[in-house]
């Protein structure tokens, strides 16, 4: 006669995040709303979901998204989930026209590419 055990499964540890440049001082900047958003948006990346309201941003690199967060004013977080080590923060700010600006596609396409030749 075989026994066999079965344990609880594995809870899979969630992917750690990764600031990148001044990402996590330009949320700290936020209000403390914006950052409880943010974080529950984040939370939901690390247990491998998707953000309520986002969209990719093939501007600033391949498998870049952005989370949007909406209240009085326009947030949004440039993310990068497709590495198996971490999940980056490239660029958080705040939208203040309909259109992003070009300094911020910029900046989060500059810390993508920094980024992507970091891990080669």
């Amino acid at each position: 006669m075989d026994i066999v055990l079965h344990g609880l499964p594995e809870t899979p540890q969630p992917k750690p995040i990764v600031w990148i440049g001044s990402s996590i001082h330009d949320m700290r900047r936020c209000a403390a709303k914006i950052q409880d958003q943010a974080g529950a948006e984040l939370r939901t990346l690390q247990s491998g979901g998707m953000p309520s309201d986002w969209k990719p941003m093939p501007t600033v690199g391949p498998g870049v998204g952005e989370i949007r967060i909406s209240t009085q004013t326009e947030h949004r977080i440039f993310f990068v989930t497709r590495f198996h080590e971490a999940i980056y923060i490239l660029h958080v700010f705040e939208k203040r026209s309909r259109k992003t600006a070009i300094r911020d596609i910029e900046l989060g396409r500059t810390r993508f590419r920094a980024l992507v030749r970091s891990r080669s």
